[in-house]
């Protein structure tokens, strides 16, 4: 009976980590990448400035 608790041990860890990788590469809304890309815009007009009062 030992041996049979051994062996459930990794076929439970085995359907858990299906269970949570079939979870964690569902399916969803797909997202442009317009947003990164706006932030990275005025990411680099803000560095394109000239610093001033020094």
């Amino acid at each position: 009976m030992a041996a049979l608790a051994w062996l459930l041990i990794p076929l439970v860890a085995a359907i858990g980590a299906g269970l949570w990788g079939t979870w964690a590469n569902r399916t969803r809304k797909v997202r442009s990448d317009g947003p990164e890309l706006d932030g990275y815009a005025r990411f680099r007009a803000a560095m394109e400035k000239p610093r001033s009062g020094t």
